[in-house]
């Protein structure tokens, strides 16, 4: 007989319930920049791209912006951070396989 196990573990941490601050899909996007950022492992530039073409296909009145931070290993610069800060509403931040 085979038995499985299942790897969920119980924890003692509540969830934390959030409010999204933009609802993206109010006027189909319009008025809101939404920031793709890819953190540089493979793939993660195709995934992000991928995810904003899905986005614009839904809320054709939505924009998107890109960007790669270019090394896994490494934070994304404060720079970086201030200009998406500074030109976006939304991030939406996603790594590579």
């Amino acid at each position: 007989m085979i038995q499985f196990h299942n790897p969920e573990a119980e924890t003692a941490v509540e969830d934390e319930l959030y409010k999204l601050s933009y609802d993206i899909g109010e006027n189909e996007g319009e008025n809101i920049t939404v920031a793709l950022l890819a953190n540089g492992f493979p793939d993660s530039e195709n995934f992000v791209k991928k995810v904003g073409e899905a986005l614009v296909k839904k809320l054709p009145k939505l924009s998107t912006k890109f960007w790669n931070k270019g090394n896994a290993g490494v934070p994304a610069s404060k720079e970086l951070l201030k200009e998406i800060k500074a030109t976006c509403q939304v991030a939406i931040a996603a790594y590579g396989h």
